[in-house]
Order: structure tokens, then sequence, then C-alpha cells
């Protein structure tokens, strides 16, 4: 989906720029120029965003259960 129609950025680009370190609406605006013209994109551009924080905050907490997981044995045999 289209985010910014003025500067055409979709949802996908402002993904990939979370992916890359991006988690203020300043440092969206500085790489994609979102809500730099008419502006009225910028609460979609930040919910967007906020949106793929939270995804990548809940797929870190996954990963590090399921390590955690991994290293508990509670029926390991000592030698």
């Amino acid at each position: 989906m289209i985010v910014c129609v003025c500067n055409n950025v979709s949802e996908k680009k402002i993904h990939q720029a979370v992916a890359m370190g991006v988690s203020t609406m300043a440092e969206l605006r500085e790489q994609l120029d979102v809500g730099t013209c008419c502006g009225k994109c910028a609460g979609c551009a930040r919910k967007v965003m906020r949106q793929c924080m939270d995804e990548q905050s809940n797929s870190a907490s996954s990963f590090q259960n399921f390590i955690q997981q991994l290293h508990f044995q509670p029926n390991a045999v000592t030698a």
C-alpha cells in the first residue's frame, strides 16, 4: 500500500527503513521524504513504523524465548 502519494513511499519501504534502524519520524522523513510535502500521510506513516517496530520486538522476543528453551533441559543426565 502506498502511504505517501507525494513521494511514492509504500509500507514496504517503511518496513525496510525500520529494518535498517530507523526508529523516529524525523529519521523516516530524512530517509524517505515521507510527510515532507502535504503532510497528510504523517499519521499513517507513523502508525506503519510503530507496527513494524512492534513486530520486530515481538519477533526478537519470540526468538530469545526459543533460544532459552533450547538451553533448558529439565531431565538432562549429567555424568
